[in-house]
């Protein structure tokens, strides 16, 4: 299927939690256009997930993957984190934490069995896939997305053969998707990067950050966006499988509670700032994905016992404009309004 053979509306691609069939199945039956958020899943099971799917839709959906990151293992950076994990460890009645054995999937591993799983998208974030990986993949019948958080980014994507840039605002939730620069990207606003991309491009832009209701859609597609992904606003709909403690801190969350923070993965992301965010600010931490691994039984036993203070409660700044309870169905409509067609 043709890029612009889809709908204007899609979820962002979401890892964790979010990371469900039954909520990108729901968005792309109900007319939108479902993402899995497969950086962090085994390959097996990025197989199953894909079929759970599409077992319950054949409308298309998408699969997002992270394109391999640079960085070289620090154990003793890795064991003052670990150190500074020990008492919340002890807080949740945890044994002491301990370096993981493994840190990461394996990236080639996790793109064949998403090829094999045959999404109508296949999206990148924090890198460039190259022009021969782009080539192979379209050859293929895929279309191949790349995401940048400033025009630079989205021209080396285009070079490439993307089909579309994803547009990654400074508002977006979760991790930061540029490559350029710092390991973050840049730090740009989406109404400020949208038009810059449109006017720099020769191909789609869809806008990401900010956006949660038909006002920002409509906002986004006046700026030349050709279609919008939305992510926070999604994690509140009934299909979302989030911890109950999440729910109530995303309920609860105000504007300014918003913050980037790289306490929980060792790279930037947004999300609603916590007891782990305020106390590691400014802590020096081992690169990316080590902090992640070694936060990761911290993160799941919170999640078990309801205690959101140790959770990453990744979201956006346009948390609070949209947070009226009902269907990925209910929130593709009331986006779609925004949209003229």
């Amino acid at each position: 299927m043709r890029l612009l053979d889809l709908p204007p509306i899609w979820m962002a691609p979401m890892a964790g939690e979010a990371a469900s069939a039954a909520l990108v199945a729901a968005v792309s039956a109900g007319g939108g256009v479902g993402q899995l958020g497969a950086a962090y899943l085994a390959p097996a099971r990025i197989g199953e997930i894909a079929a759970d799917i599409r077992a319950r839709t054949d409308r298309p959906f998408g699969i997002n993957l992270f394109c391999p990151q640079p960085w070289l293992r620090d154990d003793d950076a890795l064991d003052d984190y670990l150190a500074r994990l020990a008492p919340w460890h002890g807080e949740l009645g945890l044994p002491a934490p301990v370096r993981p054995e493994r840190f990461e999937e394996d990236f080639e591993a996790q793109l064949a069995a998403t090829v094999a799983a045959r999404p109508a998208v296949i999206s990148f974030a924090m890198g460039d896939p190259g022009v021969a990986r782009v080539a192979a993949l379209k050859a293929q019948g895929f279309s191949v997305l790349g995401t940048a958080t400033q025009v630079a980014e989205g021209l080396l994507l285009q070079a490439s053969g993307v089909d579309a840039v994803i547009a990654q605002g400074f508002e977006a939730g979760g991790h930061r998707g540029g490559f350029l620069g710092s390991p973050e990207g840049a730090l740009i606003g989406t109404m400020a990067l949208v038009p810059q991309l449109v006017d720099a491009l020769d191909i789609p832009v869809i806008a990401a950050g900010g956006i949660a209701d038909a006002r920002g859609v409509a906002a986004a597609q006046a700026l030349g966006a050709s279609a919008v992904t939305v992510g926070t606003a999604f994690l509140l709909v009934d299909e979302c499988p989030l911890s109950p403690a999440y729910r109530a801190a995303l309920l609860a969350a105000r504007d300014a509670d918003s913050t980037l923070t790289r306490a929980f993965s060792g790279r930037a992301a947004r999300g609603v700032a916590n007891r782990v965010t305020r106390e590691l600010d400014g802590v020096a931490l081992p690169a990316f994905p080590q902090p992640n691994a070694a936060s990761r039984p911290l993160r799941q036993a919170a999640a078990k016992v309801g205690n959101a203070d140790f959770i990453s409660l990744w979201a956006g700044q346009a948390l609070p404009v949209n947070r009226t309870p009902g269907t990925a169905a209910d929130l593709v409509a009331a986006l779609a309004r925004g949209w003229r067609t």
